[in-house]
């Protein structure tokens, strides 16, 4: 089992290391293969013009059709909610194998990660992801199919990401019945993350006929700036996430001429959108890792929620890496889908 520290919203050490932390990264040879290539179409794909290959990226889009008959338990459909800028999300159920028939479930809504030009929820691993989160915590999961930079640069992703919830909230029969929209969360990991924490602020500054939003569960966020931090100069070239990666998808990401003191970026920086008047911004968990290269820039989104009064647990997993929630075989995975059930247990009350 690895070493978990967690913080209460206070900054309080909620839970003491399990272990101390090892000295040096030990990964599967699973994780290890699936890491090197995730790596290697990455760097594939990637332009130094700031553009995609998107034909070659075609021959490694390992995608997952949408299941209606129950699998484990978990039946998927897709949603159009825009065919104009393909705007749908995948919507996963339990079915009463998974969750008695009837029982009010909480809704989830998944924004996956990738630099904000990479996947899609139909990708196998987030496939997975999902259906993982549905069954085990159980939840009604709605994960948002956002348009991709360089091609729809900021702020489309956030533009889509709030209509969804706007549609879901006009069109609250699109979900089964036992969805329970007075108990929604915003999820996603890094670029999703960010993600997340955006739609949340415009969120907050909005009016749902039916939509709550009791949570954010921001699973190793996808933050970054001018400034080099500690972690970014450590670790350069860390497994899954490089700083030349991060660079690079920012530039494709923000407007032209910005940097990454951008609000969208840097989001406790000096052009941050202040949350602290925020009355209906909800309470964060946040995931962190040792070997991610983001890791400051995260608690740095943790240390201002912090002093801007809003509630925030801190999660970190000091032995391991960048997505290491996408695999099963890690115990911090595990250990990560625990944190978000309590989380959401408690929230949703």
């Amino acid at each position: 089992m690895a070493a978990v520290t967690s913080y209460t919203k206070n900054g309080q050490e909620k839970e003491a290391s399990i272990l101390k932390p090892k000295l040096k990264l030990s990964l599967p040879w699973k994780t290890r293969i699936a890491v090197s290539f995730l790596s290697f179409i990455s760097n594939t794909v990637r332009r130094r013009d700031g553009t995609i290959n998107r034909r070659l990226l075609r021959f490694f889009d390992f995608t997952s059709p949408a299941k209606p008959s129950p699998v484990r338990g978990i039946s998927s459909s897709d949603v159009t909610v825009d065919p104009s800028r393909n705007l749908w999300f995948r919507l996963f159920s339990p079915s009463p194998a998974v969750s008695p028939s009837g029982m009010p479930l909480p809704v989830i809504f998944f924004f996956h990660g990738g630099g904000f030009t990479f996947l899609s929820p139909a990708y196998f691993v987030y496939d997975a992801v999902c259906r993982r989160l549905a069954r085990k915590l159980p939840a009604i999961i709605v994960s948002v199919n956002y348009r991709l930079s360089p091609e729809h640069r900021f702020p489309s992703q956030y533009d889509d990401g709030f209509d969804v919830l706007r549609y879901v909230d006009g069109h609250p029969s699109e979900l089964p019945q036992e969805a329970d929209l007075g108990r929604c969360f915003l999820a996603g990991d890094s670029a999703g993350a960010n993600i997340a924490h955006h739609v949340a602020v415009r969120a907050s500054n909005s009016s749902f006929e039916a939509v709550r939003i009791r949570g954010i569960i921001s699973i190793q966020p996808f933050f970054g700036g001018e400034e080099r931090t500690e972690a970014e100069i450590r670790m350069p070239v860390a497994p899954v996430v490089t700083v030349d990666w991060t660079d690079w998808c920012w530039k494709a990401f923000l407007p032209e001429g910005e940097d990454r003191d951008h609000w969208a970026a840097n989001v406790s920086g000096p052009n941050a959108v202040e949350v602290a008047g925020l009355e209906r911004f909800p309470a964060v968990l946040l995931f962190t890792a040792g070997f991610d290269p983001l890791r400051d820039w995260q608690k740095r989104y943790y240390e201002w929620l912090r002093r801007s009064g809003k509630e925030a647990e801190l999660v970190e997993y000091p032995n391991t890496i960048h997505t290491f929630y996408l695999f099963p075989e890690l115990p911090e995975s595990g250990q990560m889908i625990s944190e978000v059930t309590d989380f959401v247990a408690r929230r949703a009350l």
